[in-house]
C-alpha cells in the first residue's frame, strides 16, 4: 500500500514550480494537498488572493500528481492542522523555503516523516516563485499607471465643509477617494472634471511624480489664480481628492487650505471600500443650474456634517460596513440640510427646467433591499449617485448601469 505524502500551501498563482514540486512530492506516495483558506489567507497576508479558495482546489485537483485536495479549516501558518489530522499523512514534504521547526516538531509529535525539497524548476523550464510573479506583475501595473490619465476623485463625507463660509461655523474634515478613470468621467457631474481639465493643461497625459500633498496644492494655486474673473475659490478637496492616491481626509477650520491632512494606503482598507462602492450615471447638471440658491448654513447643521465625517472616517478605518453606510447616508443629509438644491436645484435663467429628477432617480435606488447607503458627487444637482451596497461585483451584475470603483494606488 502506497504512502500518504502531505503538503500544503495557499497556492494563489498557481505556477510550473507548484507543479514541479506536486510532482517531486508524489514519488514518496499517494499526494495530498491542504489548501490555505480565503479567511487564512487575508489573515496572514492582509490582502485577499487573487484566485478564491474554491477555484484553487479545483485547479490543485486537477493537478495529475496531486490524488487529493482540502480547504485546511485552521488559521495562521499552521492553518493545516485538521487536514492533517484528516489525511494521516505517513510523510509531511515542505520546500526549503517553506520549512520551519514548528512543522518539524509537529510531525515530530505525530509520528510523522518530515521532508524538505530545494525549490528546483523542471528540466527546460525557468524558475517560478509566487513571489517574483507577484512582483513582476506590480512593475506591470506601475508601468501601466502611467498611461491611465489624469485621476479623478469621489468625496465619501464632510463635502462643503471645504468652503470656509461653511467651516467658519465649525471646523471639520472632508474624505476623498482617488479613483483611476477606468470610466467616462463626463462633465457637469460632481466629480472635479473643472479641476482636472486645469490639471491637463500641465500635464495633459498623467500626473508628475512628486509630493501629493505638493501637487495638490500646485493645482489649488494654478486653478484659483489671481486673475480668476468669476471670483469662485474651487474647494480644495477637489485637488486633494485626486492628487493623494488612496483614501484621504483633510481638515478645514475657516480657511480654503485644511489645516492637516491624513491618508491611508492599507489594502485592505482600500478594497473594503472598492467592494461596497458603486456608481451610476445620472442626468449631467442642466443649463442654468444652482444648488446654492436657498442654502441655509448653521452652527448646527455643519456640527452635524463635522461628526458625520468623523464616523465615517472611523468607520471605514474599522471595515465597518453598517456603520460606514449610516454615517454616509448621515453626511449626505447634512450636505442637504444646508443646501436643499443639491436634490432641487433652482435654474436661473431657465425655469421651464424639471427639478424633480434627482430626487426621483435617488427614491429609485434608495429602496432597493442591496442599497444602504447613497448620495452624489460634489455639489450635487445631477451627474452621477454613488451607492453603499452590500456587494458591488453583485450590484452591478444585476444592474449592469451601475459600474465598480478603482481606488488609485
Amino acid at each position: 500500500m502506497a504512502k500518504k505524502v502531505f503538503v500544503s500551501g495557499c497556492y494563489d498563482l498557481l505556477h510550473s514550480g507548484h507543479v514541479e514540486f506536486f510532482k517531486q512530492a508524489s514519488q514518496y506516495g499517494d499526494l495530498y494537498v491542504g489548501i490555505g483558506s480565503d479567511a487564512t489567507y487575508l489573515e496572514y497576508k492582509h490582502r485577499k488572493p487573487m484566485f478564491p479558495q474554491e477555484e484553487r482546489l479545483f485547479m490543485v485537483r486537477n493537478i495529475k500528481a496531486v490524488k487529493e485536495a482540502y480547504i485546511n479549516e485552521g488559521s495562521g501558518v499552521i492553518d493545516f492542522i485538521p487536514t492533517l489530522d484528516l489525511v494521516q499523512p505517513d510523510i509531511f514534504v515542505v520546500n526549503a523555503e517553506g520549512g520551519s521547526e514548528t512543522k518539524r516538531k509537529l510531525c515530530e509529535e505525530r509520528g510523522i516523516e518530515y521532508i524538505e525539497l530545494q525549490r528546483t524548476p523542471h528540466e527546460g523550464l525557468q524558475a517560478r516563485s509566487s513571489s517574483s510573479l507577484k512582483a513582476a506583475m506590480q512593475q506591470d501595473d506601475h508601468k501601466a499607471d502611467d498611461s491611465k490619465g489624469i485621476p479623478t476623485r469621489l468625496d465619501l463625507a464632510g463635502t462643503w465643509i471645504d468652503q470656509p463660509y461653511v467651516s467658519m461655523h465649525h471646523p471639520g474634515w472632508a474624505i476623498t477617494i482617488s479613483l483611476e478613470p477606468t470610466f467616462e468621467v463626463r462633465d457637469r457631474c460632481g466629480l472635479s472634471t473643472s479641476t482636472r481639465s486645469m490639471i491637463q493643461k500641465i500635464w495633459p497625459m498623467k500626473l508628475p511624480k512628486m509630493d501629493p500633498e505638493m501637487l495638490a496644492r500646485l493645482v489649488f494655486c494654478f486653478e484659483n489664480n489671481p486673475e480668476r474673473t468669476d471670483g469662485h475659490i474651487s474647494g480644495a478637496q477637489d485637488a486633494i481628492g485626486i492628487c493623494v492616491p488612496g483614501l484621504c481626509r483633510h481638515y478645514y477650520n475657516n480657511n480654503f487650505w485644511p489645516a492637516k491632512i491624513e491618508s491611508t494606503n492599507d489594502e485592505m482598507t482600500l478594497r473594503f471600500l472598492e467592494e461596497h462602492l458603486v456608481m451610476l450615471p445620472m442626468e449631467p447638471r442642466k443649463p442654468g443650474c444652482s444648488v446654492v440658491e436657498e442654502k441655509d448654513i448653521t452652527p448646527a447643521k455643519v456640527k452635524a456634517l463635522a461628526d458625520a465625517a468623523d464616523a465615517c472616517w472611523n468607520a471605514i478605518i474599522a471595515h465597518d460596513l453598517p456603520a460606514f453606510a449610516a454615517a454616509y447616508k448621515d453626511s449626505f443629509e447634512a450636505q442637504v440640510a444646508m443646501f436643499p438644491g443639491m436634490i432641487k436645484p433652482t435654474y436661473i435663467g431657465h425655469p421651464e427646467q424639471d427639478n424633480s429628477y434627482v430626487a426621483a432617480t435617488i427614491a429609485q435606488y434608495s429602496a432597493m433591499p442591496d442599497v444602504l447607503a447613497w448620495k452624489m458627487p460634489g455639489a450635487g444637482g445631477g451627474g452621477y449617485l454613488a451607492l453603499v451596497v452590500n456587494d458591488a461585483k453583485a450590484f452591478c451584475e444585476a444592474h449592469p448601469e451601475a459600474f465598480e470603483l478603482h481606488i488609485r494606488r
